[in-house]
């Protein structure tokens, strides 16, 4: 019995040891500014760690003895701690750590969902910063965004290396995001960039190439992430007012105004705040603009605020809710009136008003556990109301969740998964006047290693989608990467990565007719899938206090039952066979149509220079590149071809080439800057904005009809856009537009601008007959306190 007991004892001998810990925990800071830092990393022994939680506190225990501490955070340098601690001690290590950040330590999150290097990351990324948003008098952050090399916007659908074209407003393979929150809407898929928080913008991040993996339909072609500010220890206010004119283009006959120039005004505000352990953040724009065009004015009005609890109770916790309201009014200008003395002047059958409201409420909970796990519950829902004054009206109701888990595991290796769900339901006359509704629901899951120098990542992603009673579809999807520092500041990456995309409830039933123009409904409209793969190269470099990287990326993109808007004929099924049209049927069924109409590729390369700091005692600040894309459609048919201008292989609605540079530099209480955007003529178009529509030898725009082909009719019966095709020929060579800033700082919180867009006056189109505004002038003045 006594030996029995004895042998009791000593089982439990290393659980009595093991229960015998020691505790050491703390805050971890800036020592500059002496803000918490949220996310840095604490190594016990150069086995194990934790990070610090929303308030930057830490907490890790221990086996008694001594141990080495490794404090370290991007972008800042790393601190080392030796302690010795008794059975049950508590100690106390607070730390300050100090910034030595350079352009290849910029933090980016977008990437992986997780804090990395951006000389790290395996996939091509550029940082558009607060300053550049707040120097250039941005009213809408496409202004901004268009900046970015590789990155065109047409008619506000955003396109990364030429994998979008224009698509009437509907759908986009573009994912926008502010604070991991998508803000796309429910039925139409579409980006208002309006409706992005300017006012209130940390850093833009914006990912190039397929990126469903991780956050699934829409981001087909690519990831542009806005990530907003929250409160520091300081409150701070910010004012911003300005004012601007139109003036008189080149050509003063197309001008549509006499004697008075149309103006635009501005206002935004913001206000961030601690107050004990709540954290809020309110902002809003007012903007009111006039319009360079006949029938194109804008009145908007947003409001939002940002909340964070930070528990008391329980460490880690935190819980909030995030609001963002916009109502807006005006006209919009769509087609004009001719190509030469009217491009500014709209078609007389068109003058649509419309009254349009955007709201997202987002509760949201987040949780960091004592040993370091993250668990984020982020909820939305998305009210849109599209109203106007030509009966083509759409309410949706869009509902969102996620839950992400993320763990970092021994020996670098961070792990991220989740699960995502989300319910649109939409009322519209333009779907036919029937009411639509779609489902989705995502699990994902992606590792990040680092094998010493060697940075990898693998990721996947299973989704599945249903619109209305139709058979749910599913689809897996997954992503790949590598990133080596062949030298110390050059580094070697190498990605690919899967994607698809969803048609939107609108692509699927819109049915709407704007003068000669007809947009058709399809059901039948399938997902469209591809990938993209890409090998780059990042190389570092410092001249004086300057330092920055240059950038080199080749990538090939391939799309599967692409979705583009094709214009022809698109009888109902009791008209397919009828041997003669007569015009009023002929002229009903023609039009335009999205439909999985090619198996594309786009290969090309991206060359970026980014560079940031004191240039020879001058604080100087660049982003410039060049993009080369070659987009064709492997497999388009002859018939096919015909509707087009070129007659080619060529994706519609694209450039060869386009480059963008923006430069800015100060000096005391004086800054300057300059931005340029260069884009080549765009390739290919529908042959239908080019010509007019004839009528009655049953041969429209060179459209065969029941095999036969028949040669034009000279009888001319409707245009789209009357003088396209003057104008295009005359205007053929591109665009090169440059933009200028200048600014005096009147006091330590008060500055006013000047900013010169479009400071050649050139007169330049991207879609067919959407020609842009002539050189403005604007006025800015901020304040902060």
């Amino acid at each position: 019995m006594k030996r029995a007991f004895t042998l009791f004892i000593l089982s439990l001998f290393p659980f009595i040891l093991f229960s015998q810990t020691a505790k050491i925990s703390g805050i971890v800071s800036d020592k500059k500014t002496r803000e918490t830092l949220v996310g840095a990393n604490i190594i016990l022994d150069s086995s194990r760690g934790v990070a610090t939680n929303e308030n930057g506190i830490y907490s890790i225990e221990v086996e008694p003895g001594e141990h080495v501490i490794e404090y370290k955070f991007i972008g800042y340098k790393s601190e080392f701690k030796t302690v010795r601690l008794r059975a049950y001690e508590e100690l106390t290590v607070n730390i300050r750590l100090e910034d030595e950040s350079k352009v290849l330590d910029e933090v980016v999150v977008s990437a992986g969902r997780f804090e990395q290097k951006i000389s790290d990351v395996t996939v091509s990324m550029e940082i558009i910063r607060a300053t550049m948003i707040e120097n250039t008098n941005t009213q809408s952050i496409e202004t901004v965004v268009q900046q970015v090399p590789g990155i065109m916007i047409m008619d506000d659908q955003a396109s990364i290396r030429g994998g979008s074209s224009y698509s009437f407003g509907a759908g986009s393979r573009v994912l926008l995001l502010v604070d991991d929150m998508p803000m796309l809407s429910g039925a139409m898929g579409d980006i208002k960039w309006n409706f992005a928080p300017v006012e209130n913008i940390e850093q833009i991040e914006v990912m190039k190439g397929a990126s469903s993996a991780l956050y699934g339909s829409s981001a087909l072609n690519g990831v542009i992430h806005i990530r907003t500010k929250y409160p520091k220890a300081q409150p701070e206010t910010k004012l911003m007012f300005s004012s601007g004119i139109y003036m008189d283009p080149k050509r003063k006959e197309i001008a549509n105004w006499d004697t008075q120039q149309p103006i635009f005004t501005g206002t935004q505000f913001l206000h961030s705040r601690r107050i004990g352990n709540f954290d809020l953040v309110i902002g809003g724009n007012l903007f009111s603009d006039n319009g360079y065009r006949e029938n194109d004015y804008e009145q908007r009005g947003r409001f939002n605020f940002n909340t964070r609890w930070r528990s008391k109770k329980i460490e880690g916790l935190s819980y909030g809710l995030n609001t963002n309201y916009m109502k807006w009014d005006g006209s919009k200008f769509l087609l004009w009136e001719n190509g030469d003395t009217g491009v500014y002047k709209a078609v007389d059958s068109w003058d649509q008003k419309y009254f349009n409201l955007r709201v997202n409420v987002d509760p949201y909970i987040t949780y960091f556990s004592p040993k370091g796990n993250r668990h984020s519950l982020k909820t939305r829902y998305f009210r849109t109301e599209n109203h106007n004054s030509t009966n083509q009206n759409n309410d949706d109701n869009l509902y969102f969740a996620e839950y992400q888990f993320q763990k970092y595991l021994a020996n670098n290796l961070a792990w991220t998964s989740g699960i995502t769900g989300s319910y649109v339901e939409s009322f519209s006359d333009i779907y036919q006047g029937n009411s639509h509704y779609g489902t989705s629901g995502a699990v994902y899951t992606q590792l990040d290693k680092k094998f010493k120098k060697l940075s990898a990542s693998l990721g996947g992603r299973w989704e599945t989608y249903r619109l209305g009673e139709e058979k749910s579809s599913s689809t897996p999807v997954f992503r790949s990467g590598l990133n080596y520092p062949i030298f110390e500041h050059t580094h070697l990456r190498t990605s690919f990565g899967q994607g698809f995309r969803y048609p939107s409830i609108s692509e699927k039933y819109i049915e709407s007719s704007i003068d000669a123009l007809n947009v058709f409904p399809n059901p039948d409209l399938k997902p469209e899938k591809g990938w993209s793969a890409e090998l780059g190269i990042k190389q570092g470099f410092q001249i004086s206090n300057w330092s920055g990287y240059l950038d080199i990326a080749g990538f090939w993109t391939e799309y599967r039952d692409m979705i583009e808007f094709s214009f022809g004929y698109h009888f109902p099924d009791y008209l397919e066979n009828q041997p003669f049209y007569h015009p009023d049927t002929v002229f009903k069924y023609i039009g335009f149509k999205a439909e999985n109409v090619s198996n594309a590729q786009i290969t090309g390369i991206d060359v970026t220079i980014i560079g940031q700091g004191s240039l020879f005692g001058i604080p100087t600040s660049l982003m410039a590149g060049y993009t080369y894309t070659n987009p064709v459609d492997m497999n388009i048919a002859p018939e096919d071809r015909l509707k087009t201008t070129k007659n080619s292989h060529v994706l519609k609605y694209r450039f060869y080439h386009s480059a963008k540079a923006d430069f800015e530099m100060n000096l005391n209480n004086l800054y300057w800057g300059m931005s340029m955007d260069f884009f080549s003529f765009v390739i290919n178009i529908d042959k239908a904005f080019e010509d007019t529509i004839r009528f009655p030898d049953r041969t429209v725009n060179g459209v065969v009809i029941q095999g036969q082909p028949i040669q034009y009719s000279t009888g001319e019966y409707a245009f789209i856009l009357p003088g396209l095709k003057e104008y295009r020929d005359k205007n053929n060579k591109g665009a090169f537009v440059f933009d200028f800033r200048l600014g005096v700082s009147i006091s330590e919180k008060s500055r006013i601008s000047l900013v010169l867009r479009n400071a050649l006056n050139k007169e330049y189109m991207i879609r067919p007959g959407d020609v842009q505004a002539p050189r403005t002038f604007a006025l800015q003045y901020m304040l902060k306190v």
